[in-house]
């Protein structure tokens, strides 16, 4: 007879709507499908993205491959794709301050025309310039200026001549040095003839001649002043042609822009600029400079050309931006740097944009957990949120370079809503610690480890799938692989009524299936290849279960699978190494003698016992009392040990195996060594879930099946785990057999029914537990040591 707590076959898997998977199959409506499941997620996004206040964005919290990008991506894109294009935004040349560009802000797609239109400005300036200056009408008027000097000049020198003809000396010039010499004669005499002369001769024209030198200075001494007035009037010359040169091209420009307010500031203090700038560089002296075309154009743009740092067209609506690597560079801009003659120079042309420029006026998304752990981006999103503004600050001191010339680009308005992806750890840790995240982060996207499994999640479930296998170039899936991968997806939840929300791991298993479906050269995936798939990636990643199943086969671990044994119990672990997961028989054993020392924890006691596990044992001492000491003080010393274990052990899995143990060394009644047990208790007896069950039978079960299944072989496992049940195909169908059994069990008592095969007893109404039952023996036991030990058997 099977006993009460034993599982059916059917039991042990949930069953899929075969039905509507193959409607979904059918339905091209699936293929729009963007969340599978998922509601609390949907109507937060939606709330999220719908309101338009300050402070509401939004916290995306889940699971790491649940498709939270994905899906958040996709729902924002279809709530903007009505929504208008933001403005366009450029920093300009401040001539008054070079090292603080303004910014400019133009409608969508504007921005590139007036980058345009300033190219053709300095096209045509490149063309008037230096042509301009040959026109007769500037030239004649320059030779004009050069003329009213000159004649100045020449009539001071003439003054200054004739007096000296009248004193019989000759004024020489040559190449603008002015010389005397006296003339005897009729004719001036040379430096021989000179020293001929009687001294009182010679005297006398050295102090004609500095009389005259004397002279000549008076009648210069207003020549530098000349000079800077015949410059000036150059000078107003050049600017006024310049003017005229410069004055329709930029009257174009103002008539064009006339509605543009800052374009037009722009233009206005461009000018002055301009007419300087043509005068230095364009002017015709620099004619024969021989300069580059090249050069003189590399200047004018370096000077007037916008510095376009985010453009859209005007159908392209609000942007949705994702910054994969949150640096302070790439999410606030940076100014870029080249050197100069061994300087560090920059300018406003150098201003690079980054991921908040591009989604103002949109939407960025971030990877909370990576851009937390970036210097200054925390502190700097938060300031940007608050006010409203965004502000480059390079960080010069930071960076090692204090002594070089920066910038400090005027601050742009910024209206954007931040979606953060991040773990669940993040979140509450902020919500904790940064005063501002609850007023700027007012929105919770929580996504869902697991969705329920119905009709809809079905339906969406399929439709995805159906549109990666679109993407990824196969032509269709069949109903037996849709239905497999829905049970991967339950499989990988664990638990028979809901869906894995990690669907990158559904679609990993689905390219893993593509590989074996084109060896075979065919475009349809089959569950064959799903099935193939999935024993590949066992065998890849199975080598340290494989090593540990060949351990207990070659009698290194000691675990038995039949017969019966006192104190000792076949246990249940999983383990999970890299991606590998599994589960593997260990060892549990007991000892009870006389003493008080209590139930010890051998693992415990030698620090290879975390905090749970501990926890786990010392329950069993409260159950022990609960149940068999209240009338006498529980007094006993017994140690419990999870042999050959040798690293750290973690979880109460292992308590009602221990308790078992535990038990079976106190009543000294053998425990069925084929069987094995998980689950954990409270002090009350009630037996709880424990996770990993699905891999802790199938350990078990490969363990049986290669030393042959005896028929008694099988697993307690707790009641409420029954749930969690989607085990494989061959497990199910040797159950089904007769051959391998699944016992449910929600108490203790249950538990030692099923191990024990004997009797436990139920307590009476006088207080008693049945003669010859275990709980009997249990009480008995006790008595006996806690008389044994406090001396109340001597008389």
């Amino acid at each position: 007879m099977p006993h009460a707590t034993e599982l059916t076959h059917q039991q042990l898997t949930a069953k899929p709507s075969r039905q509507k998977i193959n409607q979904a199959l059918k339905d091209e409506r699936a293929l729009s499908a963007s969340f599978i499941g998922q509601n609390r997620a949907r109507e937060a996004l939606d709330f999220g993205l719908g309101i338009d206040a300050r402070g509401y964005n939004l916290y995306v919290m889940g699971e790491a491959a649940t498709g939270r990008f994905t899906l958040v991506r996709e729902h924002i894109a279809r709530h903007v794709s009505n929504a208008a294009s933001p403005d366009d935004w450029c920093y300009i040349n401040n001539f008054e301050d070079e090292r603080e560009p303004f910014a400019l802000h133009l409608p969508a797609g504007d921005s590139r025309k007036l980058l345009k239109d300033m190219n053709g400005l300095i096209d045509e300036l490149l063309d008037t310039f230096p042509a301009a200056f040959d026109n007769p009408g500037y030239q004649r008027k320059k030779a004009n200026i050069k003329r009213q000097f000159d004649k100045r000049y020449e009539k001071a020198i003439e003054e200054v001549e004739q007096f000296a003809q009248s004193q019989d000396v000759a004024l020489y010039e040559e190449s603008g040095t002015i010389s005397f010499a006296p003339i005897v004669e009729g004719k001036p005499v040379t430096d021989e003839e000179f020293a001929k002369l009687s001294e009182q001769q010679r005297q006398h024209f050295y102090d004609l001649i500095n009389q005259l030198e004397d002279r000549l200075s008076e009648q210069l001494l207003e020549l530098p002043q000349w000079k800077r007035e015949s410059s000036e009037m150059q000078r107003k010359l050049k600017k006024e042609t310049a003017e005229l040169g410069i004055k329709p091209i930029l009257k174009e420009l103002e008539h064009k822009y006339a509605a543009d307010l800052g374009i037009l500031k722009f233009l206005r203090q461009l000018r002055p600029h301009l007419v300087e700038t043509v005068v230095e560089i364009l002017a015709e002296e620099n004619k024969d400079e021989k300069q580059d075309e090249y050069d003189k154009r590399s200047v004018l743009e370096e000077q007037y050309l916008p510095n376009i740092l985010v453009s859209h067209d005007i159908n392209d609506g609000a942007p949705v931006v994702y910054e994969a690597n949150p640096t302070y560079q790439n999410l606030f801009g940076r100014i870029e740097y080249t050197n100069v003659q061994g300087s560090v120079f920059t300018n406003y042309r150098m201003i690079r944009p980054g991921a908040l420029h591009k989604a103002n006026g949109g939407y960025l998304l971030l990877d909370a957990d990576k851009m937390i752990q970036q210097p200054y981006v925390w502190e700097a999103l938060k300031l940007a949120l608050m006010h409203g503004e965004l502000k480059m600050d390079p960080h010069q001191h930071d960076i090692g370079m204090v002594n070089s010339m920066t910038l400090t680009p005027q601050s742009i308005p910024v209206k954007v809503k931040v979606v953060l992806m991040g773990s669940r750890d993040l979140y509450y840790t902020l919500q904790e610690y940064e005063d501002e995240f609850d007023e700027l982060f007012r929105v919770l996207v929580d996504f869902d480890y697991e969705i329920p499994l119905d009709n809809v999640t079905l339906f969406d479930f399929v439709g995805r799938v159906r549109h990666q296998i679109q993407d990824m170039g196969l032509q269709s899936i069949s109903a037996k692989a849709m239905y497999r991968l829905v049970e991967f997806s339950l499989r990988l939840a664990e638990h028979q009524h809901r869906m894995s929300a990690r669907f990158a791991d559904v679609i990993e298993l689905l390219h893993e299936a593509r590989y074996f479906c084109q060896k075979e050269q065919t475009d349809c995936l089959d569950v064959s290849h799903i099935e193939t798939a999935l024993e590949a990636k066992t065998r890849r990643s199975g080598r340290i279960s494989q090593a540990l199943l060949d351990d207990i086969k070659e009698g290194q671990i000691l675990i038995e699978t039949e017969g019966e044994a006192i104190g000792k119990v076949n246990g249940l672990t999983v383990l999970e190494i890299g991606d590998s997961l599994f589960g593997t028989p260990a060892r549990i054993s007991s000892t009870v003698y006389a003493g008080a020392n209590g139930v010890v924890d051998i693992e415990r006691e030698v620090e290879l016992g975390r905090p749970i596990h501990s926890k786990g044992v010392m329950l069993l001492t409260g159950y022990l009392g609960h149940k068999y000491a209240q009338w006498f003080p529980l007094t006993l010393s017994a140690n419990i040990a999870i042999e050959q274990s040798y690293g750290q052990i973690d979880g109460d899995s292992a308590s009602l195996a221990e308790l078992v143990a535990l038990i079976s060394a106190l009543t000294l009644t053998p425990v069925k060594q084929e069987l094995a047990v998980t689950g954990s208790i409270n002090q009350y007896g009630q037996v709880q879930s424990v996770g990993g069950v699905n891999e802790k039978i199938e350990g078990f079960y490969k363990l049986c099946e290669h030393r042959g299944l005896t028929g008694n072989q099988g697993v307690v496992i707790p009641k409420s785990n029954q749930i969690n049940l989607m085990l494989e195909k061959e497990v199910i169908q040797s159950v089904k057999q007769g051959r391998f059994h699944i016992f449910a069990v929600e108490t203790v008592d249950q538990a030692l029914s099923v191990l024990m095969n004997r009797e436990v007893g139920v307590l009476s109404s006088r207080g008693r537990y049945p003669k010859g039952t275990i709980n009997s023996l249990a009480v008995n036991r006790l008595q006996q040591i806690a008389h044994i030990v406090n001396g109340s058997d001597q008389e």
